[in-house]
């Protein structure tokens, strides 16, 4: 039975992402942009050669098709888990537009090439369509005020799954309402539907000052990230920063454009839902995909790595000649194709799970089994002291409709204690304008902070909190962290007042199904 996951796209940056993510699903499930399948007369030999030979690999299904006679409904594939059909047998997206200003909205739905996918009912535009100024606190208070239209388009949503799993939350950190009416969606998502897991793919900041144009950004950025500790399962982190160096020094892209960075970002999102639209034996649910990743609560901020990388326009350009499980294992722990920028190299930190999930359609498990021994036997990765020492893999099935240049990909999923350098660096930036009060005078006039400032040093309490353990995690006493001893009683105060400032709830409590 399918699992169903709703997409909430909220903001500028979540409906660009968002786009381009359904925009790469319809590509690798065969959808035509206006929703249809396509055809038989719409594919080429090699994907009726491809269709085929998965056919046979599954034990005869694809017997008596022919290049001339293809049924792209026989393709073994799980498209209801994003999409549902409409009366007249469109693939619809299960997932909701939401923005303060209409502009990327209407490039989507209204002047783009995908306008007629996706459904009128699930478009949330505010009515004075001012934005909200990159300010967190408007985007709070806006969510706020439309939050019965929006939890009713939640609700028509989930009504139409028959086993909805959980939400996808698409949106970033440092502007207004990604941010804000972001963060207010959460807690109300995590009050409407507690059974019901949230993962949420966020976008970081620049952190490189010249490269900002929000000089509030460390204020919207801890404020979020308070919401995202408290509120979400998981958050996969996509760094700009990251994304700008690898479009560069990978890609050989001197200025990527942000379709391009969008596209990367679609490109990782879609590897990681893989083995839920083409499931294996493993990993065919959310649930199943991030239990193992996030052994404790707090710990759930994952990074991503993916190999090798090509967008369409430098295909040829890419560095890449031969594909081999091990070479494609290898890469992915590799700094340099890490999509978060902080030091994962060896002696920086240590990992605290990883997921591989590795995409050929050829691909022996054998071929798996020596690839891992091989990285054992040189230690190529430093893991936590108090767990398991072992690289998760996952085989999944390359889409039969996209023709790939190589034979194997992968994609990692990570949890790495080194996230406290990217999360103790935004608390830097955040101290050195807080200290000083300064920008302050726009988030005041807004009914959060009308009386006092409090929430600022809250969630930067949250942070710092998440920042010590993060490095505790490093340490073979982990398991004692926060009970009693050294700095328990400390952490056990940290605990209380989390959970005091998020209305009694605390963070969840575990990866949790419906």
């Amino acid at each position: 039975m399918p699992r169903e996951i709703i997409t909430l796209q909220v903001g500028q940056c979540g409906n660009q992402i968002g786009g381009e993510f359904w925009k790469q699903l319809c590509l690798e499930h065969g959808i035509a942009p206006n929703g249809l399948l396509k055809g038989a007369e719409d594919n080429d030999d090699n994907v009726n050669a491809n269709i085929n030979h998965q056919q046979r690999g599954r034990g005869g299904e694809g017997t008596g098709m022919t290049n001339n006679n293809i049924n792209p409904n026989f393709i073994d594939d799980r498209k209801d888990v994003f999409f549902y059909q409409s009366d007249d047998e469109r693939y619809i997206p299960r997932a909701l537009l939401i923005d303060l200003e209409p502009r990327v909205v209407n490039k989507l739905t209204v002047h783009g090439p995908y306008r007629d996918l996706f459904n009128p009912e699930n478009l949330f535009i505010a009515q004075d369509g001012g934005g909200a100024g990159n300010n967190w606190a408007s985007g709070f208070r806006q969510g706020e005020e439309h939050h019965e239209q929006v939890l009713d388009m939640i609700d028509r949503e989930s009504d139409n799954s028959d086993s909805l799993e959980g939400f996808v939350l698409c949106h970033s950190i440092a502007g207004g309402t990604g941010s804000g009416m972001g963060s207010y969606l959460l807690e109300r998502l995590n009050d409407h539907f507690p059974k019901k897991l949230v993962q949420t793919y966020s976008v970081f900041p620049n952190w490189d000052h010249s490269q900002s144009d929000v000089v509030v950004q460390p204020y919207n950025s801890v404020l979020t990230l308070k919401r995202l500790t408290l509120n979400a399962d998981a958050v996969v982190v996509l760094d700009n920063t990251s994304l700008n160096r690898i479009a560069v020094d990978r890609l050989r892209i001197e200025n990527p454009t942000v379709d391009q960075l969008n596209s990367l970002v679609a490109t990782i999102m879609a590897a990681s839902t893989t083995t839920l639209r083409y499931p294996s034996y493993m990993n065919n649910d959310l649930i199943g995909l991030l239990a193992s990743l996030i052994p404790t609560p707090r710990c759930h901020f994952l990074m991503t790595g993916y190999t090798p990388l090509v967008l369409a326009e430098t295909a040829q350009k890419s560095a890449v000649r031969k594909t081999t499980v091990l070479d494609v294992m290898r890469r992915l722990t590799q700094p340099n194709n890490i999509m978060v920028s902080a030091d994962t190299r060896s002696g920086s930190g240590c990992y605290i799970s990883i997921l591989n999930i590795i995409q050929g359609n050829d691909v022996d498990p054998t071929q798996i089994h020596k690839a891992l021994q091989q990285m054992r036997e040189r230690q190529l990765v430093d893991f936590i002291p108090w767990g398991p020492a072992s690289i998760q893999v996952a085989l999944a099935r390359k889409s039969p409709y996209l023709k790939t240049p190589h034979k194997v990909s992968g994609f990692m999923l990570a949890n790495h204690t080194s996230m406290a350098e990217l999360f103790d660096r935004l608390l830097g930036q955040f101290d050195r304008i807080r200290k000083r009060n300064a920008f302050l005078d726009n988030y005041r006039k807004e009914p959060m902070f009308r009386e006092n400032l409090d929430e600022f040093d809250s969630a930067r309490g949250i942070v710092q909190d998440l920042v010590d353990e993060y490095r505790a995690c490093e340490r073979p006493d982990y398991v004692d962290f926060g009970v009693g001893g050294s700095g328990g009683e400390e952490n056990g105060t940290a605990a209380e007042a989390s959970a005091s400032s998020n209305g009694g709830r605390g963070s969840k409590a575990s990866i949790r199904k419906g």
